[in-house]
């Protein structure tokens, strides 16, 4: 999960969308997306192990 958004960040490097912002503004973004990718992540796995058993 991690390594996605790594991917996404350099992603937006390359793009220039992130280039253009400033450093702590991208860090920050990366950290909500990131938290919101582990929030997700639990929610879906939660949910899964209702379904099985």
């Amino acid at each position: 999960m991690l390594f996605l958004v790594a991917a996404l960040l350099l992603l937006g490097v390359a793009l220039g969308s992130v280039a253009h912002a400033p450093l702590p503004v991208t860090l920050a973004a990366a950290a909500v997306i990131g938290i919101w990718l582990v929030v997700f992540a639990v929610r879906e796995r939660t949910v899964r192990r209702r379904h099985q058993h």
